[in-house]
């Protein structure tokens, strides 16, 4: 089932995936996948490593360019309008750091300037106090801990006010409380500011928590869609993760 539709509201689509491949050679890491999502919703994007998560994603951005098929994204092209749609989105992963020789100010600061973020240093402020790094401004990110990273990472991602927010594992390697107050904020952010996310992730009960809809990858291709509640009733299972693992076991048959 290569072809699923999320949503099917023109007016609040704000992600628009119409038959996108992405080939490597004769390797397809995504195959002819279609999807919409609606604005203020989150998505979760599913699958064991190697089902082209992160190639959709990097697609989504304009990263990457697709081999065939239509991405847009806030109801415009993202190829042709990369530069336009770059400042409305942005992305968040504790895979990816922010350069360690500079302070997390400097960083803020840096990643403000690309994004042209008017009353910046007002902006940081609120972020830092939000976020609880008030007191790791003037420290280099190479000498911060995991959860200190994971913190200015949302941070950053944040800058520019995002209308579509991009997360990676976002409470990767966290302990759990520390990953509940990163996910409980994320909730509030998303409430107040009517953002769109799209989650990628391994942890089954945070999508469970998180997602509007869940799209389950599988060798580059859509297995299945649905909320996470519907999918664990089609599934006849007690949570998502007994889902995820019967179609990604299934999938490797």
């Amino acid at each position: 089932m290569s072809n699923h539709k999320i949503m099917n509201t023109p007016l609040d689509t704000v992600v628009s995936v119409e038959n996108v491949s992405k080939n490597y050679g004769e390797i397809k890491a995504v195959n002819n996948i279609s999807f919409t999502i609606e604005k203020s919703h989150t998505l979760g994007l599913l699958g064991s490593n190697g089902a082209g998560k992160t190639t959709i994603i990097m697609m989504l951005m304009g990263i990457l360019k697709s081999s065939s098929g239509k991405i847009n994204i806030l109801n415009k092209n993202i190829y042709k309008f990369r530069n336009q749609i770059s400042k409305e989105i942005n992305f968040a992963s504790p895979f990816v750091e922010l350069p360690h020789k500079l302070t997390v100010l400097q960083n803020l600061t840096v990643f403000g300037h690309i994004y042209g973020v008017k009353n910046l240093s007002y902006k940081i402020e609120k972020l830092a106090q939000d976020l609880d790094i008030k007191d790791l401004l003037k420290r280099r990110v190479g000498r911060l801990s995991a959860g200190q990273k994971t913190r200015v990472s949302i941070a950053k991602s944040l800058i520019n006010d995002p209308k579509i927010l991009f997360l990676d594992e976002p409470t990767a390697s966290l302990d759990p409380d520390h990953a509940d107050w990163i996910r409980t904020y994320l909730e509030h952010y998303k409430n107040i500011s009517g953002a769109t996310f799209i989650i990628a992730s391994h942890n089954m009960p945070e999508v469970e928590r998180m997602c509007n809809n869940v799209i389950m990858m599988g060798r580059g291709k859509v297995i299945d869609q649905g909320t996470p509640s519907d999918l664990i009733k089609r599934y006849k299972r007690n949570n998502l993760e007994q889902v995820f693992l019967q179609l990604a076991r299934n999938d490797r048959v």
